[in-house]
Order: structure tokens, then C-alpha cells, then sequence
């Protein structure tokens, strides 16, 4: 339901990956300890990449931090970062050296419009395949996302969805001919999916049909209820149980999100609020086999209103409540 920023990382990289020898066996090595860990809680937890800046010592902190809120740290932006060993090397370079499992989720369209970043021409989708599946055989990623928020893409821009649609399952067979244990994905955006009304004035239609179209080994989501509903307490019940009659695959959430200021009006929000969502997210998926939870911002970034305040510690770094409701 947002832009990320792009992320300018290329000094970053140089600085890191100096210090990350026998990557790969140490990448294995903090993958069995996660993994020990994921049959204990049954879910892994985290946040996106969103630092408070991408500067020295805030994007150190911020590394040091993911610790904190478990175990897995989403990156998520365009594809061509894949082929131009961008952002996806990056963090998964850094993930032994920071104790995290990272997710890669590429996105090939302007989630405002619909449109492409670049064509889905046949060389370009080369690109992408190709890319992708030199990435895969490098980093045995554990998961891999291909296309944000695919249902709006869908809607806005019907004929590209229509061409991306057997384009995707043509690489997740590829990825898993090199890979078979790296999990793979699309990722739907649950309210819309379900057909509420964004802001009360956005008509949409269910289109749970839309899971089938794709070959996943997980089901994903974004999630933000606070732009459907204006009080936690009018979530209903079944907002996330509902999706158990529409698959029967593990089930992700990739964004999560609930903003905390007292705007906008008659959305108002707060600390006290955020955290109670998270309480109530909490209990309304308990039931639920949920594999992946990923908070959208650790920190509050620069971008339109809610999701500025979405971030569980202010851009100033003092810490909301909904962190440790978060961190628990």
C-alpha cells in the first residue's frame, strides 16, 4: 500500500562486505540455528529494511537492532537491483554478520499507478529470469518474493497482470529446479482482497480466486487494517481466520502496519492504539499457521500519511509501545 524509497547502498556495500568472508558457511550456519529455532516458536518475526537514515552509523544501529525483533529482514524493491547485484547481494551478504534471515521481494510496477518500471519485454524478462536464478544459486535464500501487492497491480493495470501472471510461474519453476528449498512467493494485499473499503470510499470486490493463478510454497500478505477500519476494536474476528478457507498453505505476513498519530482526521491513532494492534493481531492469528510476520518500518520514514508513523521507534529513536508489544 506504499512506495519503499529506493535504497543507495553502493558505499554501504563496499563497506560491509569486506568484512563478510566464508560467507557461505556462515550463512549456513546462522540458517541451522534459525532453523532450530523456527520449530521451537513455529514463527519468525521482524521487520522491513528502514532505517532511520543510510548513513554510517544509523544503518549500523539499525542492523544491529533487526536482532531485536527476531529472526528475518525484508528488503523489498525493484527487480533490476537483482541483476545490478544491488541491495538483494547486499543484505544477504550481511545476514551471517547480523544474525538474520533475509527476504528478497522484487517488484516490477509503481504501485500509485500500475505502471511498469520497464517493459515486460522479452529481453527484459530474460533479465529478470536470468538474474534471479544466478542470485538463487549463489545464496540459497530460504525466501523469495516476486511482485508487491499483486492484486492492485491486477486492478490497476489488468493486461500487464495477465502477462506477469504465467511470466511468474515460469521463473518459480526455474528458482526451484536450482533451489527446491528456497520458499517462493507472491505477495496479495489482504483488505483489498477481501473487498473492504479503503478510507470508506474505495470499492473493491473478493477476488480470493486471484491465490490459484499462482505456483507459492507460502501465501502472502500485507496487512494494514487502520486504513479500513478508524478503531482496533472494529477489526472483526475473523479479519485473518478467513483466509484459512482459501488455502490450506503456510501463510505470510510481509507488511504489517498500524499507524500512531492523531491523524488523519477521523482516523486518528496513537501509541496506546498501535500497541493494541499488535495485541490483536496477535490473538486474532494465533490460530493460524502463520510461518512469517514482518512489521513494515522499525523506524518512522519520510513518506505520506498514515504510514509515516507506522515505524515502532519515532525517527527520533525513542522507542513506541507497540516495540515491545512487538519484540515480546
Amino acid at each position: 500500500m506504499k512506495t519503499r524509497p529506493l535504497l543507495m547502498l553502493a558505499v554501504i556495500t563496499v563497506v560491509f562486505i569486506s568484512g563478510c568472508s566464508n560467507k557461505e558457511t556462515q550463512q549456513q550456519q546462522n540458517n541451522a540455528q534459525q532453523d532450530k529455532q523456527h520449530q521451537t516458536t513455529g514463527l519468525r518475526k521482524g521487520v522491513s529494511v528502514s532505517p532511520r537514515s543510510f548513513e554510517g552509523d544509523d544503518f549500523v544501529n539499525f542492523l544491529e537492532k533487526v536482532k531485536e525483533t527476531q529472526d528475518v529482514l525484508l528488503w523489498a524493491g525493484d527487480w533490476i537491483e537483482v541483476h545490478e547485484e544491488k541491495a538483494p547481494k547486499t543484505f544477504s551478504e550481511l545476514a551471517a554478520q547480523y544474525d538474520y534471515i533475509p527476504i528478497i521481494e522484487v517488484g516490477h510496477y509503481i504501485q500509485e499507478s500500475g505502471e511498469l518500471f520497464r517493459p515486460l519485454t522479452e529481453e527484459n524478462k530474460q533479465i529478470y529470469q536470468d538474474s534471479t536464478i544466478e542470485f538463487v544459486k549463489e545464496y540459497k535464500p530460504k525466501y523469495f518474493g516476486m511482485g508487491v501487492e499483486i492484486n492492485i497491480f491486477a486492478e490497476k493495470n489488468p493486461d500487464a497482470f495477465e502477462e506477469f501472471v504465467p511470466f511468474y510461474n515460469e521463473v518459480y519453476d526455474a528458482i526451484k529446479e536450482v533451489s527446491p528449498e528456497t520458499k517462493v512467493f507472491t505477495v496479495f494485499q489482504l483488505e483489498k482482497m477481501k473487498g473492504l473499503k479503503m478510507w470508506e470510499i474505495e470499492e473493491s470486490k473478493p477476488h480470493w480466486e486471484m491465490v490459484d493463478h499462482f505456483k507459492t510454497d507460502i501465501v502472502a500478505f500485507t496487512t494494514y487494517p487502520g486504513i479500513f477500519y478508524r478503531d482496533v476494536s472494529d477489526i472483526p474476528d475473523n479479519h485473518y481466520t478467513e483466509i484459512k478457507t482459501h488455502t490450506t498453505k503456510p501463510i505470510a505476513f510481509m507488511e504489517i502496519g498500524w499507524h500512531s498519530a492523531a491523524s488523519p482526521m477521523g482516523w486518528e491513532s496513537s501509541e496506546e492504539e498501535q500497541a493494541e494492534f499488535i495485541r490483536t493481531f496477535n490473538d486474532l492469528t494465533k490460530d493460524l499457521n502463520v510461518e512469517i510476520a514482518v512489521w513494515s518500518f522499525m523506524y518512522d520514514i519520510d513518506i505520506f500519511e498514515p504510514f509515516n508513523t507506522m515505524g515502532l521507534i519515532s525517527n527520533e529513536g525513542k522507542e513506541k509501545l507497540a516495540w515491545q508489544e512487538w519484540i515480546k
